[in-house]
């Protein structure tokens, strides 16, 4: 009888990534699955050298096409109308169980007809179904560029959709993203959050002894990776606006822009160590979240330090952020807005230790257990239908 907490255990598994350029929220559950699955290879279109650590380091890795391509570390997302033929073209002919975590082409990859596919879904192909203004809008490339990339990015959400059938079972990292895939792929999807490292990410040893009120931490924090979506110029205006210093943790493409928007007051750290970030949530006054996300594991950082989150009405945010008691969640996407929210934020009844335990929901255990119980039910449901 199989092993219900192992139920891949003795079969030939591959794990099936987007990319694997850096430590954001979706590696971070590629890690936790692949500390649960330790011998299985990872099948991804891209890999940099400074992304394969914690459960990645040693991981037989295999890459796609991309890889060899110019400039392929740093501009992947420029070869995106080749992302469906490179992720298409991996050889799965000897595998019995496929599990993807995707947000953009994983979970497209091509199993044998007697293979289970387990996807954990962070989101559907953001640019390609409502995020193209975001991405490619004539704001951003230019007017004859984003005209010019309309028809391809139609073209990937049709590719994005007649593929969802080769995943034999779906997780969302959210309600929000469930949504999502019942909307675009006509899918059901048990939601399982993500991980967040409670056991690491906790308020300093003297934060009885210190005040817990904004004006005592002396600055507002985002930590995201710099891309249009995130809406990170929101909570530069907003600090701005109130009056805080803001500290800027995470790297992308539009770090240039950013930069040149800020003000003196505004720091960008780029790539910080786990030791730093957690120093970083624990001083802070507040996290700012200006962006609609899938889940957002930043915030449950932030929570688990003691760090009250300012987030926008929508997405994620509203599963993991408690309106009134461990944060604000602001319900319009303004400066001003973000802005008054900065300025009630010490006046939240739940203190750190308040705030720790509602991040508490969201411990690893919940999701290897989770997890777990997902690919078993795919599984026996797989054998029951033979």
């Amino acid at each position: 009888m199989a092993d219900p907490a192992r139920p891949w255990a003795g079969r030939r598994t591959v794990i099936v990534h987007d990319w694997l350029t850096g430590s954001r929220g979706g590696e971070k559950v590629l890690d936790a699955i692949c500390r649960l699955v330790p011998d299985a290879p990872i099948l991804t279109l891209v890999s940099t050298p400074e992304a394969l650590t914690g459960a990645l380091a040693g991981r037989r890795v295999r890459t796609s096409l991309i890889q060899h391509l110019p400039f392929s570390a740093t501009r992947y997302r420029e070869y995106l109308p080749l992302f469906p033929a490179a992720i298409e073209q991996f050889d799965l002919d000897d595998v019995d169980l496929v599990i993807s975590t995707s947000h953009c082409a994983a979970k497209a990859v091509v199993p044998t007809g007697r293979a289970v596919h387990v996807c954990y879904c962070h989101s559907p192909m953001r640019y390609a179904w409502d995020q193209f203004p975001a991405y490619f809008g004539p704001a951003r490339v230019g007017r004859l560029a984003s005209a010019a990339l309309r028809p391809v990015l139609a073209w990937l959400a049709r590719w994005d959709a007649a593929t969802a059938p080769r995943v034999t079972a779906f997780a969302a990292n959210s309600r929000h993203v469930a949504g999502r895939i019942a909307r675009y792929y006509n899918r059901d999807a048990a939601v399982l959050y993500p991980p967040v490292d409670t056991d690491f990410f906790t308020p300093g040893p003297d934060e009885g002894a210190r005040g817990d009120h904004a004006a005592d931490r002396g600055f507002a924090l985002v930590v995201s990776a710099l891309v249009p979506y995130k809406r990170i110029d929101i909570a530069i205006e907003a600090a701005a606006q109130a009056g805080w210093p803001l500290t800027i943790v995470g790297t992308g493409p539009d770090d240039k822009r950013l930069r040149a928007m800020a003000g003196p007051s505004v720091t960008f750290l780029g790539h910080v160590d786990l030791e730093t970030l957690r120093d970083l949530y624990r001083r802070a006054g507040a996290l700012i979240l200006p962006g609609e996300e899938d889940f957002g594991i930043a915030p449950v950082e932030a929570l688990a330090c003691g760090c009250p989150v300012v987030a926008l009405a929508r997405g994620g945010a509203t599963e993991t952020v408690d309106d009134g008691v461990t944060g604000l969640l602001v319900s319009e996407l303004s400066a001003p807005a973000f802005a008054a929210a900065l300025q009630q934020i010490s006046r939240l009844p739940a203190g750190a230790a308040g705030r720790r335990q509602r991040a508490l929901r969201f411990a690893p255990a919940a999701f290897e257990a989770g997890f777990a119980a997902l690919v078993a039910r795919t599984l026996e449901g797989r054998s029951a239908s033979c």
